[in-house]
């Protein structure tokens, strides 16, 4: 059985077929366990999650009723625990006890820290090869079909926040092979989608130039600078200005142009020594 939480929350089969999620409550408690796979989850996260701060009197037996609720929709068993060995109760709480290879957001987890393991000892086509697989599994945003509570909202927004992460470092690992102007398509969608991450506008900056689109170039620095200004009453980073000037200046040519420094990739001044 496998868990998919990136996207829509579904319940796959063995043999492929996509369970009914159940009662939007139920998905709920199912996707608490889920994302502390093999942890205790106690009565009182469940309880933070489903009511927040206004719990009714019966939260407790509430929660037991979704737990058993949860079980019956995964197994279609209401036997004791000792016969259902995924769901289990335990004193203080309830462990959901699945693989982590079974589960979209561990595997996609594991997946970014092994991308940027493989960029950080220069093992740059094996960093994208993880990355790409990463990002592969986003289906949408994560639990998109689940009411989120406060414990799953900050799930979802770390996983958010770490796809960014995952977006930052395939897309460097490619800088440094020389392929950025590769990604001139995806780089225009990512300053659509986060039009204040300065970091990607300059990716783009970078890599219309060294397609020989100096004035696209030009062009997009003026629109990053536009929203700053509109958005936020900022001028664009020193990072952003050295661009900037770089794609100016007629000496520089339509040669590699380091990139803006931001999520732990490579700073400036490193990249320019390395260029």
């Amino acid at each position: 059985m496998r868990f998919n939480l990136i996207g829509p929350f579904q319940i796959i089969t063995g043999d492929g077929e996509v369970l009914p999620a159940g009662t939007p409550k139920v998905s709920q408690v199912l996707a608490l366990l889920l994302t502390h796979a093999n942890d205790l989850v106690t009565p009182d996260t469940f309880i933070q999650e489903l009511w927040q701060h206004s719990p009714p009197r019966s939260a407790l037996n509430t929660v037991q009723t979704y737990v058993h609720h949860a079980r019956r929709l995964l197994t279609g068993d209401t036997g004791p625990d000792s016969e259902y060995p995924l769901l289990t109760t335990r004193f203080g709480g309830y462990t959901m006890h699945v693989d982590d290879s079974a589960i979209d957001i561990k595997v996609f987890e594991r997946l970014v820290a092994r991308g940027k393991g493989e960029l950080g000892t220069g093992s740059h086509e094996a960093a994208i090869d993880a990355l790409t697989l990463a990002l592969g599994l986003w289906r949408g945003p994560a639990l998109s079909n689940v009411p989120t509570g406060d414990v799953l909202a900050g799930r979802a927004v770390h996983l958010e926040e770490l796809r960014i992460r995952a977006l930052e470092l395939r897309i460097e690992a490619m800088r440094r092979l020389g392929r950025l102007r590769e990604l001139v398509p995806e780089l225009r969608t990512l300053v659509h989608d986060y039009p204040l991450n300065e970091w990607f506008h300059g990716q783009l900056i970078a890599a219309l130039h060294q397609a020989g689109r100096r004035a696209e170039a030009l062009d997009a620095y003026r629109k990053v600078r536009g929203i700053l200004r509109d958005e936020l009453g900022l001028e664009p980073s020193p990072d952003i200005q050295w661009l900037h000037q770089r794609v100016l200046s007629p000496s520089w040519g339509a040669q590699a142009l380091p990139a803006p420094r931001g999520g732990g990739v490579m700073p400036l001044w490193e990249s320019t020594r390395s260029g």
